[in-house]
């Protein structure tokens, strides 16, 4: 079983930014690709954005730019940078991995709130 180490959520202003962190619990390479979703209160779980093996990116079309994600193998570590956040980005943001074999792992969700 496949655990995920997340952490950088908080309460941050509406403008303001957080980077969030997913550590699996094996070697990021044996993932085709790993990101984020998010849920709030109420709503479907939504696709936030993922990075490949190869380092290639896709995004939701909300995030407009304003997010990146970046992986540091050394770290064994994803980032997820998130910029000019709104109250609208309010959520629980989960990282998951995608195995080779198309599993997919979840991690526990970590809380963004943004309010002023």
């Amino acid at each position: 079983q496949v655990q995920f180490v997340e952490s950088g959520g908080g309460l941050v202003q509406p403008g303001g930014s957080l980077r969030l962190s997913c550590a699996p619990s094996e070697t990021i390479s044996n993932f085709a690709a790993m990101g984020w979703y998010r849920q709030a209160p109420g709503s479907k779980r939504e696709f936030v954005g993922s990075i490949t093996s190869i380092n290639s990116n896709v995004f939701g079309d909300f995030v407009k730019g304003r997010f990146t994600i970046s992986r540091d193998n050394a770290k064994n570590t994803v980032y997820l940078q998130l910029n000019d956040l709104q109250p609208e980005d309010t959520a629980v943001y989960y990282c998951y991995g995608r195995s080779i074999d198309s599993t997919v792992h979840w991690g526990q969700g970590t809380q963004v709130t943004v309010s002023a």
